[in-house]
């Protein structure tokens, strides 16, 4: 009786593998040599070795067995292709690039990481669309640069190859009494022509996020830097009164003003100038959008402008990526489309049809789709990955508007996070937790657009088991347990420690007399207070809040202590019973109208603080 080897079945990523060919048994990567065949492929050789805990690479012709990565002269496999072919042996990864070897690394990572060993086959893979990522606003909320470069590795572990970075915005006058000079407003990078226009609660300097184009860059992501004008400008306004509108408010420009042009230059010059520009990156996104058609004349006045910062960025030899907003500000004053990238996000400001019959090349990023606004109200608070698993493509461009899958014109598809409501208390941890999910379902929707085939629930079981990229922990998977914790210790090793939605932290304590501001815990990201410095309360600090219990330490008592949090709420719970639950807050702003701020946790587990108290039976978990 023969008996015939089972063929492997498809191996789960994401996004999901094009082609496979598949084969019988599979390969152990226990003990396996990683060698390389060029210089350019050693970042991506260490990044293998470490993530599968390998001994470091070696710069060497491929092998008979071992893991190699080697670039191949290929048309076939593209910018971005390669193919894996895995033998009981040994596996090859060949791409005709830097950035397809990398992609080839990332699924090989991936499928060791829910398999333990990689089964035999060949894989055949190249994305359908060139651009696939998302933007990020950290104009109204400041998005610490440290951050944001764990993002990157996260997109680049799902071969997201896009950030776009929205750099400067406001919030809504209504929320600050109707005052513009309340108004918040950001600008997040240093500037030296215009000392004080950077924002004081956070910005990053010229070096430091020139530093962040050319590392993301090595993770095949590119930065898109946005500054975002004539319109969502306060912050510009802020610092020089006189370029505001009194027509349509302060977070608009006065395109009248002579001085409008030649300072938007200068900013321009300041981060594309020179020999060693800050803007070191291909693209840069010029904003243009959602600025009054009412008044024909300031139609034609926009129309201009836009055309004007198209040429300021195309002769620093970059390509100008803007707001879809031309069927808005219809006109007659020319636009200019060749080599201009536009962010079709509104049938109502540009209208798909007509951006590509103009020569556009578009990123599609519906709002009615693909816009999260957290504890917003509307658009989404966490995008509808059903939704877009099934329905979308980024030929999809919101409406009913649907062009020809893979159109020439259509570069790719984008997701975006909005932080439209200045002081909702939404924490860098709450805006990952939306992202991470909203990632990988458009990571999937961008390079294998359609033929899914897995069903949205089992490919949402299996994608949930993948979180965040190796050594990146943003969604807080640390846990702990410690008989005591000892005051000025350490609760990790190294980085940031969390622990993430859901969890239960418990412990006992037998109070001693603490000072204003004594620390339980504390990361990089959040402190928990055994005492708060204002008031003396157990609470905790994040994202420049401060949240308090109704609750203090009474010196001489023993209690158990119990912390629950959820993406929703952060519970206290003294001796089992619950003494108070922060949820949603309400914050009134004019006319009596409210809106909801969110008191959430991420629980901080990088160090212990020094406190008086008796502090055992630590115990962190995930529910």
């Amino acid at each position: 009786m023969t008996v015939f080897a089972q063929k492997n079945v498809k191996p789960f990523t994401v996004p999901e593998i094009k082609s496979w060919k598949a084969g019988t048994g599979s390969f152990d990567i226990k003990d396996a040599q990683v060698t390389y065949g060029a210089d350019n492929l050693k970042m991506a050789a260490n990044y293998l070795a470490k993530a599968l805990s390998l001994s470091d690479p070696k710069n060497a012709k491929a092998g008979k067995s071992g893991i190699s990565l080697d670039i191949v002269k290929n048309k076939k496999l593209g910018a971005e292709g390669y193919s894996i072919n895995t033998t009981t042996k040994g596996i090859k990864i060949e791409a005709a690039t830097e950035q397809g070897v990398l992609w080839a690394v990332q699924t090989l990572v991936q499928i060791h990481q829910l398999q333990g060993t990689i089964p035999c086959g060949t894989i055949n893979d190249a994305p359908d669309y060139k651009m696939r990522g998302f933007m990020i606003d950290c104009g109204r909320k400041y998005i610490p640069l440290d951050y944001l470069r764990n993002l990157v590795k996260v997109m680049s572990y799902y071969k997201m190859n896009t950030l776009q970075v929205h750099l400067n915005d406001n919030g809504f006058k209504q929320y600050f009494d109707n005052d513009w000079d309340k108004t918040y407003a950001g600008f997040r990078l240093e500037s030296e022509f215009f000392p004080g226009l950077a924002s004081k609660d956070g910005y990053y300097t010229k070096k430091a996020f020139r530093s962040f184009i050319k590392e993301s860059a090595r993770w095949g992501v590119e930065i898109i830097p946005e500054i975002d004008a004539p319109a969502h400008v306060l912050a510009l306004t802020h610092y020089r009164k006189s370029l505001g509108s009194k027509e349509y408010g302060m977070d608009h420009l006065e395109l009248r003003n002579p001085e409008v042009i030649p300072f938007l230059d200068s900013l321009y010059m300041e981060y594309l100038g020179g020999d060693n520009p800050v803007f070191c990156c291909p693209r840069v996104h010029i904003g243009t959008d959602e600025y009054s058609n009412r008044d024909k004349d300031v139609v034609e006045l926009f129309r201009s402008l836009t055309d004007h910062l198209m040429g300021t960025i195309q002769s620093y030899g970059k390509q100008p990526v803007v707001w879809g907003s031309l069927t808005h500000a219809k006109g007659t004053t020319p636009v200019r489309s060749e080599n201009v990238m536009m962010s079709i996000w509104s049938k109502d400001y540009a209208r798909p049809d007509e951006m590509k019959s103009l020569g556009y090349q578009m990123i599609s990023i519906p709002d009615g789709y693909v816009y999260i606004v957290p504890e917003a109200g509307y658009y989404y608070n966490y995008l509808n990955c059903q939704m877009l698993y099934e329905h979308y493509t980024p030929a999809c461009m919101g409406g009913n508007y649907l062009l020809e899958e893979q159109d020439p014109q259509i570069e790719g598809g984008m997701f975006a996070v909005w932080n439209d409501v200045v002081g909702n208390g939404v924490s860098v941890g709450d805006i990952h937790h939306r992202v991470l999910p909203a990632m990988q379902v458009m990571s999937h929707k961008t390079w294998h657009a359609v033929n899914d085939t897995l069903g949205y629930a089992d490919w949402d079981a299996s994608r949930k088991r993948l979180g965040d990229a190796p050594n990146v922990d943003e969604l807080g998977t640390t846990t702990a347990k410690v008989q005591a914790l000892k005051p000025g210790s350490g609760l990790s090793r190294r980085g940031l420690r969390q622990l993430g939605y859901d969890y239960q932290v418990d412990f006992d304590i037998k109070w001693h007399r603490e000072s204003y501001g004594t620390v339980l815990t504390k990361s990089d990201r959040a402190t928990f207070y055994l005492s708060d410095p204002i008031g003396g309360w157990m609470g905790f600090s994040r994202d420049g809040y401060l949240f308090t219990f109704n609750h203090k330490g009474t010196p001489g008592k023993t209690e158990h202590i119990t912390i629950i949090g959820t993406n929703k709420s952060t519970t206290l719970l003294v001796n089992g019973k619950k003494v108070d639950e922060l949820g949603y807050e309400k914050v009134y702003y004019t006319g009596g109208k409210s809106f909801n701020r969110i008191r959430t946790l991420v629980f901080p587990m990088q160090s212990v603080g020094r406190f008086r108290s008796t502090v055992t039976d630590f115990n962190a978990k995930k529910l």
